[in-house]
């Protein structure tokens, strides 16, 4: 017996991957008994960590400050200045919290649990229940195994433009490694990574122009799309709705985009039109793994593939594409392939875009309740009726209730704020309880918090808000 209480002949999981779901994956297992092999190809701790959540998070808390400094709501008593932005500090200051995170968030547990043992190299199926890896000193081993997760997660995915190939592009990893602001900047996308990150790169001193081929957040409650269009515009931010690039070149250090809305040239192009899933080398095929059109693996409730040997998490699914999904996923599959049962429930999942004002959902839009066959009541509240924006002078945006026509059940929250992440957690958890929005609005909500919106909006299914006194139930 070891440390941990196992006997030396316990499970062995294989899994492909060091993210947040192989992770997740690997602790559970390891604490419901398993031996574990945990192999990575490239560097420890995934997209989230290294090149996605975490470095763009810090990029883009380092412009909205930029941005504050260069104007506020409040500038008429306190001086605005024009900042000083030096780019290499900041990359400098954003890798050396992403290393720390990764050694001690990643690197460590692994190296802290005997129960799991990392190999470096790339991992190939043999058969249903073996593995080859490819190790990084051109060496290859064999891994037998009793269950194996899949979470190799997802790149950005490129677009079929004319040229494009043959040009220093950026993608969000570039983009986020990146020492310089470009003087002009062009954004292909209109995706969360692509809206982040021009946003970011403006604050921080870029002239930014986007090509979107629809509208801005198109899969999200189309006023979503308006008011952060409306905000980038003001902003100074181009956003050129309805364009395409027809092809792409880069002479003399300029990117020339022949687009529907005419020439375009700037110092850098960003590319930001979705992820595409890492399972290429996986071999799936051989095993009986199947995929959908797009590549992604499909997984049932229980994250199981169509192989029974084998499950999946995170990016490389069929499931949403956040990095706490994968968490949850890595672990319930764990308890799977550990021999207990557990499935993920996504009816109440949040999503933020750390925009600013941030968009935040949970649940259903009207249009996805009515492809359900859900008869639905709704109520838009814009923020000029919560007392936490008025008191910021800034009333961008707005909240929405969609709820069951009727019995009142809330399915879904759409929101336009500041800090609008840090409120969906409750309409998340309404929705979780199936409360109703007379249930929601009876609530208890601390005074001058952009949280209190929640329960403005929920009155309004019943009362005239603007008629209320302040803080009145």
């Amino acid at each position: 017996m070891n440390a941990y209480g196992k006997s030396a002949d316990t499970l062995h999981i294989a899994i492909i991957g060091t993210g947040g779901g192989a992770m997740a994956a690997a602790i559970t297992a390891a604490e419901r008994g398993a031996r574990v092999t945990v192999i990575e190809r490239g560097t420890v701790g995934g997209t989230c960590v290294n090149t996605g959540c975490v470095p763009s998070k810090i990029m883009i808390r380092a412009a909205h400050v930029a941005q504050l400094r260069r104007q506020s709501p409040f500038d008429a008593g306190i001086k605005a200045g024009s900042p000083q932005v030096n780019r290499k500090i900041l990359l400098a200051q954003q890798q050396a919290r992403v290393e720390e995170l990764r050694a001690g968030k990643y690197q460590a547990i692994i190296d802290a649990n005997p129960n799991i043992t990392l190999l470096h190299g790339e991992a190939r199926f043999i058969d249903a229940q073996s593995l080859s890896v490819k190790h990084n000193d051109g060496t290859t081993q064999t891994v037998a195994f009793d269950r194996a997760l899949i979470a190799t997660g997802a790149r950005p995915a490129l677009p079929p433009i004319p040229g494009l190939q043959d040009t220093p592009y950026w993608t969000s990893t570039e983009a986020l490694a990146s020492d310089r602001i470009p003087a002009r900047l062009l954004v292909i996308g209109s995706s969360v990574v692509a809206v982040e990150l021009a946003q970011a790169f403006s604050r921080l001193g870029s002239d930014v122009t986007m090509l979107v081929r629809s509208t801005l957040l198109s899969r999200e409650e189309p006023a979503i799309g308006v008011a952060l269009a409306a905000v980038f515009r003001d902003d100074g931010i181009a956003v050129l709705e309805h364009t395409e690039a027809h092809a792409v070149a880069y002479t003399n250090g300029a990117f020339v985009l022949d687009t529907s809305a005419g020439t375009l040239t700037g110092e850098a192009l960003l590319i930001a039109t979705g992820r595409s899933p890492n399972v290429a080398a996986l071999n799936l095929d051989g095993i009986g793994v199947r995929t959908g059109t797009d590549g992604t693996i499909a997984v049932d409730e229980h994250l199981q593939t169509s192989a029974p040997y084998i499950y999946a998490a995170g990016d490389c699914t069929d499931q949403p594409q956040f990095v706490y999904v994968a968490a949850a996923a890595g672990s319930r599959a764990a308890i799977n392939m550990t021999g207990g049962e557990a499935t993920l429930d996504l009816r109440s999942m949040p999503a933020v875009v750390f925009t600013d004002p941030q968009i935040a959902t949970v649940g259903l839009s009207e249009a996805e309740a009515r492809l359900k066959g859900i008869a639905t009541d709704s109520r838009t509240l814009t923020l000029d009726s919560v007392p936490r924006a008025l008191v910021n002078f800034d009333t961008r945006g707005f909240i929405k209730i969609v709820a069951v026509a009727g019995s009142g059940e809330i399915l879904g929250v759409q929101c336009v704020a500041a800090e609008a992440g840090e409120l969906i957690q409750s309409a998340a958890l309404a929705i979780h309880q199936r409360m109703s929005v007379d249930d929601l609005a009876a609530q208890l909500f601390p005074y001058l918090t952009m949280v209190e919106g929640l329960k403005l909006c929920a009155q309004t299914f019943r009362k005239d808000v603007s008629q209320l006194s302040c803080c009145a139930a």
